[in-house]
């Protein structure tokens, strides 16, 4: 069966799935294959539960009519949203950065829905797998589609790019994130580019942060749109408060570095006809969730700055500052070890010890492996466990607490301790 066949098939319902213990009625399911897991198992019980089709790469599995068997079921998935995507006659928006790619997607979607049927990628289902399947929850009832993407190493965007064919593209910033498979921050500049590369190429349009001297420099010669000068930065203390023309929108977001964010979302609105009043409901309304910065009340009086899904040193200096100038006399940083830094680890482990002496944070709990290592006057635990001791053998009541770290060092858990 070719790719022709199969798209005929997925277009009767436009269902796909690849967990087989959520499957829907008359979904293609992807038995899709990894390290610890191995989709193929389970492609008759996904049809037993009511899947049109199973898409097999291993032979033996491919017992049935209605389970077809393909020389590579992650290849054939990419195709197949490659191939739907040039039968969608839609605006498709593409976002990538170091920092910010999912709060920015939520923004800009929370606006465009006010007036179009919008479908953009889940979570942050970003990558190789999660962009087609973003593509091919598109249904002719999509008018625009919001497409992230995230990558580590060179030539991923430039990939997802190929099967994504966006119409827009915009980069949140270029920050020390996965310094690891970028190699330097100059690594990480070349791959986020490569989304400008194919918008150029193809002759589409970027939205440029003109604040961002780097974005204006790689959008030189392109079809650009500017972030609009009627946006105007209130205050940040700790939410986010805006100017928008003759507007002011205070939206429940913390921290300034939400700024650009917000005016991303504002400025993609306005060029899709957004009204103001529909651009302001959606940026009041709109709520962080899945530990991006959300502000928690505790019943000890707490006010807890929950920023535990992600954190590379550029993002965590953000995070810092922010939580700096927030009026409090009492205040708690709690930070975790930040990942994939590769040889820059120590060095970057130790900035932001630095930095946190630098902006007078005086109650500091640095915790992980990495974060052990470095030279601090702050207190330090290697484990998780060794600060749940501490913690639990305190009381904290009118704190003002920072808990940050990448998503490998589970911090929310400490949500459980001090609440």
């Amino acid at each position: 069966m070719n790719i022709e066949s199969l798209y005929k098939i997925y277009s009767q319902h436009f269902l796909v799935d690849t967990d087989s213990r959520k499957i829907r009625k008359n979904a293609i399911y992807f038995a899709l294959k990894g390290e610890n897991f191995n989709g193929n198992i389970f492609a008759e019980e996904a049809i037993s539960k009511g899947a049109i089709l199973s898409v097999v790469d291993d032979e033996k599995y491919a017992t049935k009519n209605n389970i077809l068997l393909v020389d590579n079921v992650l290849e054939t998935l990419q195709e197949i949203a490659s191939f739907h995507r040039k039968k969608l006659s839609i605006p498709i928006v593409g976002l990538t950065g170091s920092n910010g790619k999912t709060t920015t997607k939520e923004l800009i979607n929370a606006v465009l829905e006010t007036q179009f049927k919008t479908t953009a990628t889940l979570g942050n289902l970003n990558n190789h797998i999660g962009v087609p399947l973003t593509l091919l929850s598109m249904t002719p009832k999509t008018e625009i589609g919001i497409v992230e993407m995230g990558a580590n190493h060179h030539k991923e965007i430039e990939f997802l790019c190929s099967i994504s064919n966006p119409d827009f593209g915009y980069i949140t910033n270029f920050g020390k994130a996965h310094l690891e498979g970028f190699g330097s921050i100059k690594g990480v500049i070349e791959a986020k580019s490569e989304l400008y590369q194919h918008i150029k190429n193809n002759h589409k349009t970027a939205f440029v942060n003109t604040n961002d001297d780097i974005q204006v420099e790689k959008t030189k010669e392109m079809n650009t749109i500017a972030f609009s000068k009627s946006i105007q930065f209130i205050d940040a203390n700790p939410n986010v408060k805006i100017k928008f023309d003759d507007l002011i929108i205070q939206t429940n977001l913390i921290g300034a570095y939400n700024f650009s964010n917000i005016s991303a979302a504002i400025t993609i609105g306005q060029h899709f006809k957004i009204s103001h009043q529909n651009i302001q409901k959606a940026l009041e309304s709109y709520e962080s969730t899945n530990n991006r910065s959300q502000i928690i009340k505790t019943k000890n009086n707490n006010t807890i700055i929950l920023d535990a899904y992600n954190a590379n040193p550029t993002s965590m200096k953000a995070a810092l500052e922010n939580f700096s100038a927030i009026q409090s006399e009492s205040k708690i940083v709690i930070l975790g070890d930040m990942f994939e830094l590769g040889k820059e680890s120590d060095k970057e482990h130790q900035f932001i010890s630095d930095f946190c002496k630098e902006i007078n944070l005086k109650n500091v709990f640095l915790i992980g492996e990495l974060f052990s290592q470095i030279t601090t006057g702050f207190t330090k635990f290697k484990t998780f466990e060794l600060l749940q001791q501490h913690l639990e053998n305190s009381i904290y009541k009118n704190q003002h607490i920072l808990i940050k770290g990448s998503r490998g060092m589970a911090l929310e858990r400490v949500l459980d301790i001090v609440s």
